[in-house]
């Protein structure tokens, strides 16, 4: 089940303070980014954000739980969370902050 745009939207929209917040579509689902790191996804209208040590001791009690078959377990961050737009920002501003930077993308072309 493809995740509804409408739910994208909200959750984008609550994390505005985070920083530089987009999803952008992937495989049917939407990869969440922040400051041009991609902090979590969003499937099945479920929100999962990566998990780092500070994300985990900030978000306290929390499941766990792989976006897709095969995944890594990330932070499943409970419906009932996702209108608190303070603490849902602290989290990903938290989160964000411990990922390493994407590493550059080499030009179409060039090799090695």
């Amino acid at each position: 089940m493809a995740s509804d745009p409408k739910t994208v939207a909200f959750i984008v929209d609550q994390l505005a303070g985070a920083g530089d917040v987009s999803a952008k579509p992937m495989f049917g689902e939407y990869g969440l980014y922040c400051d041009g790191k991609m902090v979590g996804l969003i499937c099945d209208d479920q929100l999962f954000v990566k998990p780092t040590p500070g994300g985990r001791a900030f978000a306290g009690t929390i499941d766990e739980a792989p976006p897709y078959p095969g995944a890594k377990p990330c932070l499943l961050v409970d419906a009932d969370r996702w209108d608190d737009a303070d603490w849902l920002t602290d989290l990903v501003r938290i989160s964000t902050a411990e990922l390493p930077v994407p590493k550059p993308k080499k030009a179409k072309g060039q090799k090695g």
